[in-house]
């Protein structure tokens, strides 16, 4: 068995280089399900009955991993802001 050592200061910048390097592989990943309250942020409404409203239309996607888990397609959100957009005169 080898043990490598390092100092404390070399490790946390070992650290930081591969937590770098993995966000920009795959920058996108974490945040293609989002919860509830950033849902509702992104579409500008207070209301959880409006959300369930565009759930229940097909409007937004979403998945329910456990009972009281909802969570939501960020890119159907935006794609639903863009197809309710108005041109302007």
């Amino acid at each position: 068995m080898e043990v490598i050592c390092l100092e404390t200061e070399a490790f946390y910048t070992l650290i930081d280089t591969v937590v770098e390097r993995l966000e920009s592989q795959s920058p996108d990943i974490e945040n293609k399900w989002i919860d509830t309250e950033e849902a509702m942020s992104l579409l500008g409404i207070k209301s959880k009955t409006t959300l369930q409203k565009y759930r229940d239309n097909g409007d937004i996607r979403f998945t329910q991993p456990r009972k009281k888990i909802i969570l939501y397609d960020r890119d159907s959100i935006l794609d639903f802001l863009e197809g309710n957009a108005k041109e302007t005169f």
